[in-house]
């Protein structure tokens, strides 16, 4: 792994300058490396972070890509990490031409990292450096305490997607500059996205409604904003006082009550243990936006870097070859999904609406399908409302807010059903609905979405810890329960008692009634022994 040439770095300069004369906002310094597939297979455990801490699984991982990768011969285009300054690594066999589409392509994705609201918490971290102060912590502990670290990590690592991710980034502190009022964050991010159903058309107006009275007089435009708030809702204030009530108590996550409330850790021999949970944790929570915009993040790159490149001279000679590794990266599946292609068409769709006046209320109400083919206010304002979109969207808002009949229609998606053909003794694939409501939640359905765990403080003590599964339509993986819980039970240092609910199917259900049944379970870890309770 080496940094890129001057030549090449020039090139990435000069895509960098072209991008900012087109309005997308980044730091000014950045690295580029230069990588072989080997390189790639190394770093893709770590998630691109060379200075990740080591880990036993992670050695694994790589050996099973070298497998992979033998069968399966692949030429990965580039990787680009959240970090200050961003880091991006290329294959080693790119040409120049290639390299320029996928600079432009680089840079969309560090404009997402650096501007969308999901990432505010590492607007202002040197994660690659505080990844290497880890590595040298956990090296420390180590040689101190071998096996046993690597025991944490993975008892720690078993539960941490259940960092409580929103809480953190909700209690989080803005850049000075841009702290908006505490009222003002909670009828933005909560209150019209929550707590009114369909409000979500209202966000751009209010939004725009209020930087309009800020500009007239900064000082005053809060309490003018709000008291038009409170005209049209009138709950609006009760509803305020109650978040207000809530957020004064502070919600632990799993992870974070185990390492502040166990009996286990708070021994002075096992102190240690909590530096590591503390490394599993950030990192989590570092990652945690990563995952949840994929689609917005891959589509907002894949927009620029089509709108940058096709602009640029450099094309020339070349546009026959952009064309096909242009749709081969944003083809749309009809098996499977390409969050490349969705989220390009979703940028673009959404550009359109705007231009178009079509996310005016007038268009929404309008229900005869000529009308609304026809319907063109001529607003000009794509641009404006995609960035707007890139700065406060994650992929569930922008799938829930714009994915609808027009949008399936204009790309004539559909929903892929599979059944078995008894005949020919084979699978076959069929259109089984090309419904927007179907298509939204096939896209729903595909999130990261896990599962939310409550600690019932008033059941936990000394002896053991009490925590129950909020059940939201699907169970746990059985298969990991029994592993889990027993890092947990470890943690603790005692019994670990799960409350949760097995879907069973019913062996003979009559007609129309429902083919499951829920029960809820207690799964009960004690002394390295687990148990299953019907409740």
């Amino acid at each position: 792994m080496k940094l890129i040439d001057q030549h090449t770095k020039k090139i990435m300069e000069e895509c960098k300058s072209r991008a900012r004369d087109a309005g997308l906002s980044f730091d000014k310094e950045s690295l580029e490396y230069i990588v072989t597939n080997q390189d790639m297979l190394e770093l893709s455990p770590k998630g691109m972070i060379p200075t990740m801490y080591d880990y036993w699984v992670n050695d694994l991982e790589t050996l099973k890509g070298k497998g992979q990768y033998k069968l399966y011969p692949n030429n990965p285009y580039e990787t680009v990490i959240n970090t200050r300054p961003a880091i991006s690594f290329y294959n080693d066999n790119n040409p120049d031409w290639m390299n320029i589409m996928i600079f432009y392509h680089v840079i969309g994705h560090i404009d997402f990292f650096q501007n969308n609201l999901l990432f505010k918490n590492t607007w202002h971290d040197d994660f690659a450096g505080q990844a290497l102060a880890d590595k040298r912590l956990i090296g420390q502990l180590r040689s101190k305490h071998n096996r046993w670290v690597d025991y944490v990590i993975e008892f720690s690592r078993s539960i941490d997607n259940l960092v409580s991710y929103f809480d953190k980034l909700q209690h989080s502190e803005f850049p000075t500059a841009m702290n908006p009022g505490t009222k003002l964050e909670y009828y933005f991010d909560i209150f019209l996205h929550e707590e009114l159903k369909g409000a979500i058309k209202y966000y751009f107006d209010e939004l725009e409604r209020y930087n309009e009275l800020a500009k007239q007089n900064e000082v005053v435009a809060e309490q003018i904003f709000f008291s038009d708030v409170k005209r049209r809702f009138p709950e609006f204030e009760t509803r305020y006082e109650k978040y207000m009530e809530k957020e004064k108590d502070h919600k632990y996550d799993l992870m974070e009550y185990i390492r502040d409330n166990s009996p286990f850790l708070k021994k002075q021999e096992n102190e240690w243990m909590k530096s590591i949970m503390n490394i599993v944790r950030n990192t989590s929570l570092y990652f945690a936006p990563q995952i949840r915009t994929k689609i917005c993040n891959e589509g907002w790159a894949s927009y620029w870097h089509d709108e940058l490149f096709k602009k640029d001279e450099r094309i020339r000679g070349h546009e026959v070859a952009y064309a096909r590794l242009n749709a081969g990266v944003t083809s749309i599946q009809r098996v499977g999904l390409n969050p490349y292609a969705i989220g390009l068409r979703l940028v673009e769709y959404i550009e359109e609406l705007a231009n178009k006046g079509k996310l005016d209320w007038r268009f929404q109400k309008l229900l005869n399908a000529e009308d609304r083919e026809n319907f063109d206010k001529k607003t000009g304002k794509g641009r404006e409302v995609i960035f707007k979109i890139r700065e406060n969207f994650s992929d569930f808002m922008l799938i829930n807010t714009f994915v609808d009949q027009d949008f399936i229609d204009k790309h004539n998606l559909f929903v892929v059903g599979k059944r078995l053909n008894k005949q020919r003794g084979t699978y076959e694939y069929y259109v089984k609905s090309r419904k927007a409501e179907d298509y939204k939640q096939m896209l729903l359905d595909s999130l990261y979405h896990p599962p939310y765990i409550e600690i019932v403080e008033e059941r936990t003590n000394d002896e053991g810890l009490f925590i129950r599964h909020l059940f939201e339509g699907k169970q746990l993986y059985k298969d990991f329960i029994g592993e889990t819980l027993m890092g947990i039970s470890y943690l603790w240092g005692g019994q670990v008692t799960l409350e949760t609910t097995d879907i069973i199917p019913k062996k003979n259900p009559a007609a129309g009634e429902d083919k499951f049944e829920y029960r809820k379970v207690l799964y009960i870890i004690k002394d390295m022994k687990i148990s299953k309770k019907n409740l």
